[in-house]
Parts: C-alpha cells; sequence; structure tokens
C-alpha cells in the first residue's frame, strides 16, 4: 500500500483507538499529540526502507529488500522500542508531556503493525517472517494504491476536524467539500490514463454522498452564532481543551468503515477465487498456480490468472456479471456462454534462454514472481529474453506489464544488457 494512505491510518488510529489529537492541531504539543505523531510515523516507518534506493544503484531492492526487515514481525519488538528510544529523548528536550516508555512502545508496535497488515492485503508480498523465513505472503484482497479505501480513512478524520469548532464549521465544511470533489475528478482522470476507467455516474455518486456528509451537518448547526461559541471558550477565545464526543465518534466511524471495507474485499476475493477455480476447470488446465487478484479501480473488478507449464492464463472479472463459468455436468457446453481469456505462452527452450536463468540476477526475478512468464524475440540482430510477472497486468498502453526484466545477448551470446524494462 502507498505510504500516504498509511500515514492516513496511522493517523486515524491514533484518534479512534488513543484518544490522539490532531497532528497540526493550533495547540502546544500535548500528550495526545505525541501519542498521534508516534502512531503515525510508526504506520510510515516500515516504507524507510526505500531510502536504501538513494544510496544505491541495485535495481533489485525493490523485489529483495522492500518490504523485508522493516516489515517483519519479529523485528518489530525491536523498532518499536528504539522509536520510543527515541521519542522520549526527544519530548525531555523539547519539554513534552509524553506517555510512559512502555506505553510508547506498544503506541509505536500498533502503529508498525497496522502498516505490516495494511500491505499484506495487497498482491506484491510482504516478508513478515524475514529474517527467519524470506517467503512473501500476500492475501490478494485490495489492489496497491485503492483511493475508495484511502477515502475511508480519510474523511472521518476531516469530519471529526470540521466539526470540532462550531463558530467554523460552514467555512470548513465547504472548503473542504470543494477539496475532496476536486479530488474525485483528479482520481477519475488518472483512472482514465492508466485504463482503469471510473464512470461518470460512480464519481457522481461519490460526489453527492460527499456533499451529504459535510452539508447535512451544516443545517443543524446553523442557528449556532459564533458568539455562542467564543462566549463557551472565554472571552479570548482560546481553545476549549475538552474534546466533544463526536471527535471521537466520527474517527472510530472511519475505523469501522476501513474494517467493513476490508471485510467486503475478503468476500469478493473468496468469490473471484471461486470463479478463477471453475474457469480452469472449464477449461481443462494443468494448473500449477491460480490467484485472484484485486484489480483497480473497484472490489468488483478482479484479475484471475492461472500457471501452467504452457503458460499464464489471465481472465479478467466483474462480479457485477454472473458467472460464465457453469461448470455442473447439467449444463450443455454448447449453451456456455463465451469467455474471453488472455494467454501468454512460456518461450519454447533455448540456449539463450537457459543462459538468462543461470545469470544472478534473473533467479532473484523468478524469486519473487508468483505468474512467472518468458519471452524470447530476436531484435536488430540482438536476442532478447524477457522474464514478466503477470500479476501486475498491464494496464492501459503499456506494451509490457510491470516488474518485466530483461536481458539481451549479443551474437556471441555474451550478455550485451540487463535490467528491467522501463
Amino acid at each position: 500500500m502507498d505510504t500516504i494512505t498509511h500515514g492516513i491510518a496511522g493517523a486515524l488510529f491514533s484518534k479512534a483507538l488513543f484518544k490522539g489529537d490532531d497532528l497540526f492541531a493550533m495547540r502546544s504539543m500535548n500528550r495526545q499529540r505525541v501519542i498521534s505523531w508516534s502512531v503515525m510515523l510508526g504506520a510510515v516507518f516500515p516504507d524507510a526502507d526505500t531510502f536504501r534506493d538513494l544510496f544505491s544503484r541495485n535495481e533489485l531492492l525493490m523485489i529483495t529488500w522492500h518490504r523485508s526487515i522493516t516489515h517483519s514481525l519479529l523485528c518489530l519488538p525491536v523498532f518499536a522500542l528504539l522509536l520510543a528510544v527515541f521519542t522520549r529523548w526527544v519530548a525531555r528536550w523539547r519539554k513534552w508531556d509524553e506517555p510512559s516508555f512502555a506505553a510508547l512502545t506498544g503506541i509505536y508496535a500498533a502503529g508498525i503493525l497496522s502498516h505490516i497488515l495494511l500491505d499484506l492485503v495487497t498482491s506484491f508480498g510482504t516478508m513478515v517472517w524475514s529474517p527467519l523465513r524470506w517467503s512473501r505472503p500476500a492475501w490478494d484482497l485490495i489492489f496497491i494504491v485503492d483511493f475508495t479505501f484511502t477515502g475511508i480513512l480519510l474523511v472521518p478524520q476531516i469530519l471529526a476536524w470540521v466539526q470540532e469548532r462550531p463558530e467554523k464549521i460552514r467555512r470548513r465544511a465547504l472548503i473542504s467539500l470543494a477539496i475532496f470533489i476536486l479530488a474525485v475528478f483528479a482520481v477519475q482522470a488518472i483512472g482514465s490514463a492508466v485504463g482503469a476507467m471510473i464512470s461518470p455516474a460512480t464519481a457522481f455518486l461519490f460526489d453527492v454522498i460527499l456533499a451529504a456528509l459535510f452539508l447535512l451537518p451544516l443545517r443543524r448547526n446553523q442557528k449556532e452564532r459564533p458568539a455562542d461559541s467564543m462566549a463557551e471558550n472565554g472571552s479570548t477565545g482560546a481553545e476549549n481543551t475538552s474534546r466533544d464526543p463526536s471527535y471521537l465518534r466520527w474517527n472510530q466511524l472511519g475505523l469501522v468503515g476501513a474494517c467493513a471495507y476490508l471485510g467486503l474485499a475478503v468476500l469478493a476475493h473468496h468469490t473471484a477465487l471461486g470463479r478463477v477455480k471453475d474457469f480452469a476447470i472449464m477449461e481443462k488446465l494443468e494448473v500449477q498456480a491460480l490467484g485472484a487478484l484485486p484489480f483497480p479501480p473497484s472490489l468488483w473488478k478482479w484479475d484471475g490468472l492461472v500457471r501452467t507449464p504452457r503458460g499464464v492464463y489471465e481472465v479478467r472479472l466483474d462480479l457485477a456479471d454472473k458467472s460464465p463459468f457453469n461448470t455442473s455436468p447439467a449444463v450443455d457446453p454448447a449453451e456456455r456462454r463465451a469467455v474471453e481469456y488472455r494467454f501468454y505462452p512460456e518461450a519454447y527452450p533455448n540456449v539463450y534462454v537457459e543462459a538468462a536463468r543461470e545469470l544472478p540476477e534473473v533467479q532473484k526475478v523468478l524469486w519473487f514472481d508468483r505468474f512467472p512468464v518468458t519471452r524470447f524475440h530476436e531484435e536488430s540482430g540482438e536476442q532478447v529474453v524477457e522474464f514478466s510477472d503477470m500479476r501486475f497486468p498491464q494496464i492501459g498502453r503499456r506494451r509490457t506489464p510491470s516488474f518485466t526484466y530483461q536481458v539481451r545477448f549479443g551474437p556471441g551470446g555474451n550478455v550485451l544488457s540487463r535490467g528491467w524494462v522501463k
């Protein structure tokens, strides 16, 4: 999952579970803000492993290093302790009121754990047992970038902030609503650019939901005058340190909504995986591995993959449609619906393919790949071997899937170049 969403999730967890304060509240750095910053930093900390790319020319770090030690359940207590030590040092230096060392350690552990779990629900793979085991479990529930899930995590936090100050609710609500509506249009444009279309009707539905969430509270508070609210906070207009119960409820509602969304993803994945199995049975495939992977932009779209000795079959699934893979013996095969799928054949073995497979870099790529396909062709007198992982599908006009590793051989069989296809 993207790092920004991890940070948003950490902020939500701090408020919903630990009664944390806003990260950028116009108040002094109190204990509740320290808690919020700690959970948020813990939630983004595991992605610190990507900084190694800045100091290394090894382009395979994304598959061999990312989501390893810093994402390990075994190493989690160590990182939580170190972050708690650092936070206590900063808090004492700045004279902040901070939680106890044991509480800080637990808070950081919760933040790091949230990151690990939210990475597991994607299909990239996370080495949660490193360095004991270097396997890459993946639950294949939601796409690596899921704007709907990010919105579920973010919108309740903004709503809590909007309604925190009655005298500012109108301005905050209108500005927030305008920003979110523009964000919906931006996401729709991004989806169109990459081939994950979001229909105008769906975008309009999101806008209507956002308008209801942000505008309905205005009607409830329209009789409330700023002067009344200022009186409640004192004549100087100082912030009231007591927290409105609705602030906590909105954040808890966001956490419940996020969990419900993941629950729906579990059900959708189960349905999609069942259809992929039915497809394999209907086509009488010799299955080596199969999976149902999330496909943007919604929980209704899935990418079914079946690996066989001959290559990889791909079938795009829309759970809104009735399953065409009716394998019941009672159904006449001639009456079954035609199924559109793609087949990516494995290249026939030759000296170049075998030589490429012996390269240490290619062996690491094949260790990472779950649905690998090997391609071979000649180009300008050079022999080209490509290894693609089909779980990263072709979207839009891209010629090859993401994570395609290419090896070029010269006429004498020498390696001319090797690396990811850009």
